[in-house]
């Protein structure tokens, strides 16, 4: 395997099998993952169903050409999705016209036939590099900085996902709303570089705990927002309490001495969708989750409340 390799899946739109085949072999020799379309059509719906970060596609095609392609990719399925598809243009045509005809369509680069397979090997570790640093800015915009978990944007987008998975799939989705107990007197006491190490320590401590697919971020001062798929009300509680204990278990060690810290966590649970997520919808489960969050103070920090459910939820979804 190529040592430059990303490992990303590569798509190609080719209708000319023996040049499809080349080009899968290399790609493959490369280190790389090639899926093969033989029309634009093909090619639509594999980049639809996403995984797509690199497509060489061929300008003439059946059923939907090159050209119509990179418009589609462009116009219709990048302004949904955050990551980039980087598309290198495979023609017979080298007029500068034509160049210009394909970029303008929204390729990003432009090789002509017959080429040299170590050319458009390079062409593609061009792209890689362009993609990697396009990650690399998404995820800076979408982290905090401080703990480098999700900021309050991303993760009630990435919540917003998970409702519309409960709509399709219909599983449930349980939100936490966590805070740091007695944190203003954290501050106040140590100072708010000693608070801001707590928070850095918490929230690692929790990750720690979470499966692969849970999500957490900050949703606000010392306030973490988690979104836990398919999960029942029991199970969301059982999935909180051991990440009470996990942030309890030990003191942590600061500057100012090893210091007890201890977390409150409001729990509600959404499992009745009809139709897919609302703005409303959201609202409503935050300020659930929140209200549980400050029974939790109410009862004296350091333990979990669960909402009951909601019937307001559920005429929201009507």
């Amino acid at each position: 395997m190529d040592k430059n390799s990303l490992n990303m899946n590569v798509l190609i739109a080719e209708d000319d099998i023996i040049s499809c085949r080349a080009l899968e072999k290399n790609l493959q020799d490369w280190g790389y993952e090639a899926l093969v379309t033989k029309n634009g059509e093909e090619a639509w719906e594999i980049i639809r169903n996403g995984g797509i970060r690199l497509a060489i596609l061929d300008w003439s095609m059946p059923k939907m050409n090159g050209l119509e392609l990179c418009h589609k990719i462009r116009n219709e399925y990048q302004p949904k999705e955050e990551k980039y598809i980087y598309i290198i243009l495979l023609t017979g045509r080298d007029l500068e016209e034509d160049i210009i005809t394909g970029l303008s369509a929204g390729a990003d680069d432009y090789i002509t036939k017959p080429f040299s397979y170590m050319e458009l090997k390079v062409r593609i570790q061009n792209g890689e590099r362009i993609i990697a640093l396009q990650d690399l800015q998404l995820q800076k915009a979408n982290t905090d900085s401080l703990t480098q978990l999700w900021n309050r944007k991303k993760i009630l987008e990435l919540l917003e996902e998970e409702l519309n998975r409960n709509f399709r799939e219909n599983k449930p989705v349980g939100v936490i709303m966590l805070d740091i107990d007695n944190f203003k007197t954290i501050n106040d006491t140590y100072g708010h570089l000693i608070g801001d190490k707590i928070i850095i320590e918490v929230a690692s401590r929790l990750q720690k705990q979470m499966r692969t697919y849970d999500k957490i971020g900050r949703y606000g001062g010392d306030e973490l927002l988690l979104v836990l798929p398919g999960l029942s009300r029991q199970d969301a509680k059982n999935i909180a309490e051991r990440l009470r204990k996990s942030v309890c278990a030990e003191k942590i060690q600061t500057d100012a001495g090893a210091l007890d810290t201890t977390v409150s966590l409001g729990v509600s649970i959404f499992d009745k969708a009809s139709r897919p997520s609302t703005q409303k919808i959201i609202e409503k489960i935050i300020e659930e989750s929140d209200h549980a969050l400050y029974m939790a103070k109410g009862r004296g920090r350091n333990i979990t409340v669960v909402s009951e459910p909601d019937s307001a939820i559920e005429k929201d979804t009507k």
